[in-house]
């Protein structure tokens, strides 16, 4: 019998645990402090930590088209390989696993390999794993679980607010007099994955708990089945406030299914400390 194995990519900040519990592969992004890489499972509070010290963001690097070959040939011979990546907008991982498929497809093998765009990252892209995982595990055939996944990346919305402006500034992506000027305003950017997987800015809301109120309301906007749907909620090292959050959100919208977790440190390298993500 045909098995499938799910492939995925470390930005999408799944909690180790569910990791185990649905048997997909990470593959990792790397981040590094000068010539210094961090460790994928490093203390993400030491992280965020060393990131306010740092006068420069750490970079961030796509994990090489050989880093997924080597974890497509971890693949028994009788599986289908389904890739689920983060947007090809916002990185290169995404046309370096096709280019591992093309590799793995010129060693000779002749199951189903599918890579996919997600066009989402974090538990945007956290979501449509657990979704296709469950979609595995109930013996879905692999045609039908690739063209689910391409269906709920067409429904799906990954929105979240960033409580500091430093990094965006840091990283260029905010003119600095700019941004010194929205922070003493207090400014919060409400921002969120577009169709095309780049991040835009929807809104711009003054204080946390009104931009937090505002992703609540986000939700409103769309149908919901409470119990097959997923809700997810990250966040960048401020725990307590992504959970007063969840509640808060849940109130509103009782999904039954909940992912949540700390952003990891690829996406926690461009959030900043204190940034609340929901995706659906």
């Amino acid at each position: 019998m045909t098995t499938i194995k799910i492939i995925t990519d470390s930005s999408c900040d799944l909690p180790r645990t569910t990791v185990n519990e649905i048997g997909v592969a990470i593959v990792p992004l790397s981040v590094h402090f000068g010539e210094e890489c961090m460790k994928p499972d490093m203390d993400l509070s030491d992280f965020y930590a060393r990131m306010k010290r740092e006068s420069a963001l750490p970079k961030t690097s796509s994990p090489s088209p050989g880093h997924f070959l080597t974890e497509y040939q971890k693949c028994e011979p009788d599986q289908d390989i389904l890739v689920l990546c983060l947007s090809s907008s916002l990185s290169s991982t995404y046309h370096h696993a096709v280019m591992a498929k093309e590799m793995l497809l010129e060693e000779g093998f002749t199951g189903n390999i599918e890579v996919i765009d997600s066009k989402t990252t974090s538990l945007g892209l956290g979501v449509l794993v657990y979704q296709a995982a469950r979609l595995v595990a109930e013996g879905v055939p692999f045609q039908d679980v690739v063209a689910s996944v391409a269906q709920a990346i067409t429904k799906s919305d990954t929105f979240f607010f960033l409580d500091t402006l430093e990094n965006v500034i840091k990283g260029g992506r905010l003119d600095k007099v700019r941004g010194a000027v929205a922070s003493v305003l207090n400014i919060k950017l409400l921002m969120k994955a577009s169709e095309e997987g780049a991040i835009e800015v929807v809104e711009k809301i003054r204080g946390s708990q009104q931009a937090l109120k505002r992703l609540i309301g986000f939700l409103s906007d769309k149908e919901h089945d409470y119990e097959r749907d997923v809700i997810a909620i990250a966040h960048s090292n401020c725990e307590s406030r992504a959970r007063e959050f969840m509640a808060q959100l849940l109130e509103k919208h009782p999904f039954r299914q909940v992912l949540f977790s700390n952003m990891g440190t690829v996406i926690g390298t461009y959030a900043g400390e204190g940034g609340v993500l929901v995706a659906y």
